[in-house]
């Protein structure tokens, strides 16, 4: 007979001071996977950590949801372009229906 086990993973949510305060520290010269272990997080998400500080200093950690001013503007043109570039393919493609039709 085998049993089988499953993990269950809990999301556990840390308070914008305590992701600042772990990359603080790291950045002061502790290494990443020794700061990790000391309080219990993933590497990898302390390196997302970080990489988020980096970019974002003054304000790291938005919250989920929501973006910083430059990502949502960059997200609000590359939909205008794919809006721009549909409405293209429409007019070339009646532009060549009605060209067709004029012969």
């Amino acid at each position: 007979m085998v049993k089988y086990i499953h993990e269950v993973r809990v999301l556990t949510k840390y308070s914008n001071e305590f992701k600042e305060e772990a990359v603080k520290r790291v950045l002061s010269g502790v290494p990443t996977s020794q700061v990790a272990r000391e309080i219990g997080v993933n590497v990898n998400s302390l390196y997302t950590w970080k990489t988020r500080y980096l970019k974002h200093p003054e304000q790291p950690f938005v919250g989920s949801g929501k973006l910083h001013a430059d990502d949502d503007e960059l997200r609000k043109l590359r939909q205008q372009v794919k809006d721009l570039q549909q409405e293209n393919e429409f007019l070339k493609k009646a532009s060549a229906f009605f060209a067709k039709n004029l012969k």
